[in-house]
């Protein structure tokens, strides 16, 4: 039996979670993993429940947080290497940033150095984080972790030519292409159900078109720019009827309150019952699958992506999509075909956003395309099969 440590940045909604989740539940018995996280921040929705869920244990390394602290980070780096040195496993496997700089340093610099080190990039934070300055500092440090590293996962086609031709980060034959997989079934399950539920709720009337955004309500996610578009939509002639929904929380909650105080948009916070509000915050909820239900359309509005989860369990929900052309997101949504691409202007965002809102047969059309590329592309099925593969390969190689 070969033993996997699996790092992962911290248990907060997303991606990087669910990837965790299941390759960890699924992997052939001939693999027994251990998990480690992080600390999530306080306005960031917890993702325990999906461990929970799947009945996959885990410890949490104290000290590790999304934050850079130099003392706080040196004590999570001793305590992995010290779990790296009494696991001793054959693989360690780290999850985004974070993790990925701690858990391959511990693990390369140890006594009980494993046979095989492996980073999955899930995003990026060289585009839209930080200062010119830093970010050569990052790159120069992401070099060197590449260059300690057995093997790199990026996401999409389009992650793995940023890692290797844009960035430099690492040879292009040290960098392998495998794409998310997610449980996908429940966003296809009692769908007429669930929409009524959702719409019923929130008194959606039945020609109300219902944008729905969701993510962290942080700098890089832009809800800007979602605000400003939907500020020109309203003011189009004829009126539309349209209700937006933004799905999360972060520290610029109330920042893009005040954002929507200058429009002429209504709002209704979480804790209120304003439901004929243009825009409702609802923060973190766990009936995604709901949700998606009663809306119509799906939107993003990130400077920097990798692969957003949001939109491939939107488009399994069979709703069309829009989104920025940034990062994985071309790999997910074809143009045209399954959603709009747009720049990163409300112009551009508002022109296609208006298309949808006003053709019916073009969602769902759009949307009948969608779900069928995401089902073909982005199960869990496929996703453990080919890291299983890539595990053989390595260890194959090193032994």
């Amino acid at each position: 039996m070969s033993k996997i440590l699996r790092i992962l940045n911290r248990l907060n909604v997303g991606g990087p979670t669910l990837n965790v989740a299941y390759l960890s539940k699924y992997l052939n018995k001939k693999y027994h993993t251990e998990v480690l996280a992080g600390h999530k921040e306080p306005f960031e929705g917890s993702s325990e429940y999906v461990l929970n869920d799947l009945s996959i244990p885990y410890k949490f390394v104290p000290d590790m947080y999304r934050s850079i602290d130099l003392k706080r980070d040196y004590k999570a780096f001793k305590y992995i290497q010290n779990e790296v040195l009494k696991y001793k496993p054959d693989i360690v496997h780290t999850h985004a940033a974070k993790a990925g700089v701690l858990g391959r340093l511990a693990a390369y610099h140890n006594r009980n150095r494993p046979k095989v080190i492996i980073h999955t990039y899930h995003g990026n934070v060289f585009d839209g984080y930080f200062s010119p300055l830093k970010t050569k500092i990052f790159l120069a440090i992401e070099r060197y972790l590449a260059s300690i590293s057995t093997a790199i996962v990026a996401i999409s086609d389009q992650q793995k030519n940023d890692l290797v031709n844009k960035y430099k980060i690492a040879p292009a034959d040290k960098v392998h292409v495998i794409r998310l997989g997610f449980d996908l079934d429940r966003f296809s399950q009692n769908s007429d159900e669930k929409r009524q539920q959702f719409r019923s709720f929130y008194n959606i009337q039945e020609d109300e078109v219902v944008i729905t955004i969701t993510g962290r309500l942080t700098a890089i996610k832009n809800h800007c720019l979602f605000i400003e578009a939907l500020q020109m939509l309203k003011q189009q002639k004829p009126k539309l009827k349209f209700k937006a929904f933004i799905v999360g929380d972060g520290e610029l909650m109330e920042p893009l309150i005040d954002k929507i105080k200058q429009t002429e948009l209504s709002f209704c916070r979480v804790a209120d019952s304003n439901y004929l509000a243009d825009i409702i915050f609802t923060s973190w909820r766990k009936d995604i699958d709901v949700i998606n239900s009663g809306s119509d359309i799906a939107a993003l509005t990130s400077l920097n992506e990798g692969t957003p989860v949001s939109i491939i369990e939107a488009m399994a929900s069979k709703k069309v999509v829009i989104s920025t052309n940034v990062g994985g997101v071309k790999d997910v949504i074809k143009d045209g075909y399954s959603g709009f691409l747009c720049e990163q202007t409300p112009e551009s965002f508002v022109f296609k956003l208006k298309k949808l809102v006003e053709d019916k047969e073009l969602r769902d059309k759009m949307g009948a395309n969608g779900k069928k590329f995401v089902i073909e592309n982005y199960s869990y099925f496929r996703l453990v099969q080919e890291i299983e593969s890539l595990y053989s390969f390595l260890l194959k190689e090193k032994n």
